[in-house]
């Protein structure tokens, strides 16, 4: 590999890595499926006792 390719390639990834850092994560961690089924029966429950008022 030529020298000139070589010190493209580095600056694009630093270029890359950069843009990952500043970019914000906006992605939510997991939720195991035991945890959206309590959550999923606490707002039932939730619709249930407005329902009844």
């Amino acid at each position: 590999m030529n020298r000139k390719k070589k010190l493209y390639q580095i600056h694009q990834k630093r270029l890359k890595a950069a843009k990952a850092k500043g970019n914000a994560k906006n992605k939510v961690g997991y939720i195991s499926k035991a945890e959206r089924a309590k959550i999923e029966e606490a707002k039932d429950s939730e619709e249930v006792s407005v329902e009844q008022e």
